[in-house]
């Protein structure tokens, strides 16, 4: 790639390269990665910079957002957990049904008439 490019996007955000001690730019693996993709979404797809930057954002917040899904899954789990043990402790039966035992769902007809 091309230094002025590689300059370029620096400036508008797209990557940002760690220094050397003389001002070189080193690029971390990630950013070489990105690099790429942001050279095939130019280059295959026919998508501007503009467009280029917000694709990237969207999908490093997407990625965020599937981080934090999985957080709250965890916590959910957890949560859940600890309710069981708290409700088997309150009620020892609780979660093993009895043979035989059966529900029961009663449904009035509604208004009854008089007769």
């Amino acid at each position: 790639m091309h230094a002025q490019t590689l300059r370029q996007y620096d400036r508008l955000g797209l990557v940002s390269p760690g220094r050397t001690a003389g001002g070189g730019r080193r690029y971390s693996p990630r950013d070489v990665a990105l690099l790429r993709e942001v050279q095939r979404l130019s280059q295959e797809d026919g998508v501007n910079l503009a467009g280029i930057k917000r694709i990237i954002e969207l999908e490093s917040q997407v990625e965020a957002l599937q981080d934090r899904v999985r957080e709250l899954l965890a916590e959910v789990e957890v949560a859940q957990h600890r309710a069981l043990a708290a409700e088997s402790a309150f009620r020892p039966d609780f979660g093993h049904p009895s043979p035989g035992t059966a529900l029961v769902v009663w449904r009035p007809r509604g208004p009854r008439s008089s007769r």
